[in-house]
């Protein structure tokens, strides 16, 4: 009788051993899991933000273009000034010319 109380005690040792081991297992394969969902909503918050700065880069783009064009225009709006500028003043020197020329042949008539 003494057989059979010790062959069940070395029977329910691996028993239990096994159901350690699953048990072991399975908290293992659960904190991969939660590892995996963490890393995987690490690379979604990634995407977003990396989303998040190509539209800010396309919009900065878009800007500098507009400001580039703005840019341009004033440019040619100053020239055209500038231009007009000298021939004012080119006119101006010339009027002044005429105007002392006139006050010379008067002031010589008298």
């Amino acid at each position: 009788m003494n057989d059979r109380p010790a062959n069940r005690s070395a029977n329910s040792e691996p028993a239990n051993s096994g159901a350690v081991e699953i048990d072991a297992a399975t908290r293992r394969l659960t904190a991969a899991l939660d590892a995996l969902e963490r890393a995987v909503e690490r690379r979604r918050e990634a995407d977003r933000d990396e989303d998040e700065l190509a539209s800010r880069i396309q919009a900065l783009g878009a800007d500098r273009s507009r400001l580039a064009d703005e840019l341009d225009g004033a440019l040619v709006r100053t020239r055209k000034l500038e231009r007009a500028n000298r021939e004012i003043a080119q006119k101006l020197d010339a009027a002044i010319e005429t105007i002392k020329s006139l006050l010379d042949a008067a002031g010589e008539k008298p």
